[in-house]
């Protein structure tokens, strides 16, 4: 029988507390992004966790109600011939932000102390130095002014077995799937040894991990969200008085006659 988490004891939140929650949230968050713009800030937020840990669904409710010029998000396919032969991280920085943006990374150059690692597409050798090296390379962008957010998002094997399940049986679900996730889910325990090394090499005070239980998603969402707000410095942003100009009547005609005849879409609802 496998042990009891912490968070396992604890009744899963109703949607309409999260919903309620999470749009108080929201809120908070165009107003952060206002800041972000007006101070020019530069940041940086690392998702990572297993397959099925609830990165996805946790970025969504952080971009969803912002501007996407300002929350960006980045997912990066496996790097191509070109970049293999690249210095590791090359293809990650320019995707940095420039002022007033948020860069979030689903996955990112922890993919070599992760499913590179683990499935053998990196050697032991370049584990090795990317473990040692990372705390360097992350500091040099710390340093020169980025505010660099690492989150970890950790689910029990049985919440993975369960949402694993759930790709397999939904149709709306079956595209999150691949063999990947399946090699992933045969490997748990060498994700954890990975998990550990990682975080021993890489949990710094100036790059530190911060880590979410993920058992429950909709509390997830709302804890990383709202560590978000003590992470990123902000104040209330200057906002000028927004009203309606009036329309102007020049050149008034009948526009809705100038579409008759056009293709309009059925309106089967």
């Amino acid at each position: 029988m496998s042990k009891q988490r912490p968070d396992e004891t604890r009744t899963k939140m109703k949607r309409k507390e999260y919903e309620k929650e999470l749009r108080k949230l929201q809120t908070k968050l165009c107003k952060l992004q206002d800041w972000v713009v007006h101070a020019g800030l530069r940041v940086v937020v690392v998702f990572e966790g297993r397959d099925a840990a609830g990165k996805g669904g946790t970025i969504k409710a952080i971009t969803e109600r912002v501007s996407p010029r300002v929350f960006r998000l980045v997912a990066l396919p496996a790097p191509s011939n070109r970049e293999q032969t690249q210095m590791f991280g090359q293809r990650y920085m320019k995707e940095f932000p420039a002022a007033g943006e948020i860069v979030i990374f689903d996955r990112s150059w922890y993919n070599r102390a992760g499913v590179e690692y683990v499935m053998g597409f990196c050697t032991e050798e370049q584990h090795k130095r990317f473990l040692e090296n990372c705390p360097t390379f992350e500091s040099f962008f710390v340093r020169s002014g980025i505010i660099l957010i690492k989150f970890w998002l950790e689910v029990g094997q049985e919440e993975q077995h369960r949402r694993f399940e759930a790709r397999i049986n939904d149709p709306l679900r079956q595209w999150k799937l691949s063999p990947m996730d399946l090699e992933s889910y045969a490997r748990w325990y060498a994700y954890s040894h990975a998990r550990d090394l990682m975080l021993e090499a890489t949990d710094t005070k100036l790059a530190p991990w911060h880590i979410v239980r993920s058992d429950d998603k909709r509390r997830a969402r709302l804890n990383c969200i709202s560590q978000l707000f003590h992470l990123i410095p902000h104040e209330e942003a200057p906002r000028d008085k927004v009203e309606l100009p009036r329309r102007s009547d020049k050149g008034e005609y009948d526009d809705h006659a100038t579409l008759k005849g056009r293709n309009f879409v059925p309106e089967k609802y």
